[in-house]
């Protein structure tokens, strides 16, 4: 249970990232494609959080952003290599993994930012008030949500396009996706676990 959580955590971290090209019309409200499956992030590292502890939650981020950014690194190579001569989609290609420094940046910043706020809320509300999971799991994807928000649009967007409206949205969104995946926390157990020592066969 505990690997397949880290592998669909990091999974959805990297898809994410390759789906964010496309912006997605949600009424009045323009969002990138990615934000549906990254949204359900936040409560994935919760689940990781109640699981194992705060520091192998920590440990999982930092896995997911060495993965982000190794991908990152490597669309560029594989953009800069020269095409075969019967290749003809260089430029589609391009467009859909050649996200710009800035974006790229700015994902990889609000990411690392607002998972780590979000291990240590859901931390202290466990270790502080207790209670019900669905509180700790709502709390720490508040506030986490919110600073990827603000943080993303600012650095991806400033002085380009009004940050405020693009800001609201992303997190009503966001936010939504939250309220539904909660849930999700009563598949694991209230307690971290140990990480049992492999057989040597």
């Amino acid at each position: 249970m505990t690997i397949l959580l880290i592998g669909i955590y990091i999974a959805c971290e990297i898809i994410a990232n390759v789906t964010a090209s496309k912006p997605v019309a949600m009424g009045s409200i323009v969002v990138p494609a990615a934000v549906f499956i990254y949204a359900l992030t936040f409560t994935l590292i919760d689940l990781i959080n109640e699981r194992l502890g705060k520091q192998r939650a920590r440990q999982v981020i930092y896995a997911a952003f060495a993965a982000n950014f190794l991908l990152a690194i490597y669309c560029q190579f594989a953009i800069a290599l020269p095409p075969a001569p019967f290749y003809q989609g260089q430029e589609a290609f391009t467009a859909v993994l050649g996200s710009t420094g800035r974006i790229v940046i700015a994902s990889l910043t609000a990411y690392l930012v607002a998972s780590l706020i979000d291990v240590e809320v859901f931390a202290w509300w466990r270790r502080r008030i207790g209670g019900y999971r669905w509180a700790r799991v709502l709390a720490s994807n508040t506030i986490s949500t919110l600073v990827d928000s603000v943080v993303f649009i600012s650095i991806a967007f400033w002085g380009i396009y009004p940050l405020l409206p693009m800001i609201g949205g992303q997190y009503m969104v966001k936010m939504g996706i939250a309220l539904i995946s909660i849930p999700l926390i009563y598949l694991v157990r209230a307690r971290p676990l140990r990480m049992e020592p492999e057989r040597v066969v």
